[in-house]
């Protein structure tokens, strides 16, 4: 278990791996894979567990001597009500690396992290705003006039 929110552990195909995000579609697993084993981590992906559902309302009783409103309340047709319980939500995946100590916020505020080509991870390339890691020069060593 983990100390904070900043820090997840889980054990993920029987290995104890921290986490870097959960409920990732396969396209934002393609790009983290291949960039935390650029930085030689070893990088663990299982599918998600499927959303609880919420509970279905429970339709209101009518008292004996109250008579049913039906001209107030529309009717709603089995068909449109289960419509969105039909609906297979896209399969999401948790990912992880093997190596307890990784944090992904320490990693990209740090500096830790490089792309392929040598650059530093930025956060807009981390979250995929940006295509392109330019960011070689940190904030406090701009000069700003």
């Amino acid at each position: 278990m983990s100390i904070n929110q900043n820090h997840l552990f889980e054990e993920l195909n029987g290995v104890k791996c921290a986490i870097v995000e959960k409920n990732v579609k396969p396209v934002r697993i393609a790009f983290l894979k291949k960039l935390l084993e650029t930085n030689h981590f070893e990088v663990v992906v299982i599918p998600s567990p499927p959303p609880k559902a919420p509970p279905a309302p429970a339709p209101k009783p009518t008292g004996a001597g109250e008579p049913a409103a039906a001209s107030s309340v529309p009717a709603i047709s089995t068909d449109t009500a289960n419509a969105g319980a039909r609906e297979l939500p896209e399969e999401t995946f948790t990912i992880g690396v093997t190596d307890v100590t990784f944090n992904p916020t320490n990693a990209i505020f740090g500096r830790l992290l490089h792309t392929e080509d040598g650059h530093v991870v930025t956060l807009a390339y981390w979250q995929q705003r940006d295509k392109i890691s330019h960011d070689d020069i940190p904030y406090y060593e701009k000069s700003s006039i």
